[in-house]
């Protein structure tokens, strides 16, 4: 049963490091845009 929920909480985390990941390429990006635009001023 601790097995079980060991494998269970790994995903979680592993799927919020995803997460994480994904929504900090999208602030960059978004930054990046804005930089842009600044730059074009």
């Amino acid at each position: 049963m601790k097995t079980v929920f060991a494998l269970i909480a790994a995903l979680f985390v592993l799927a919020g490091c995803n997460t994480f990941e994904g929504m900090g390429k999208d602030i960059q990006k978004a930054g990046e845009t804005i930089e842009g635009a600044a730059k074009k001023k």
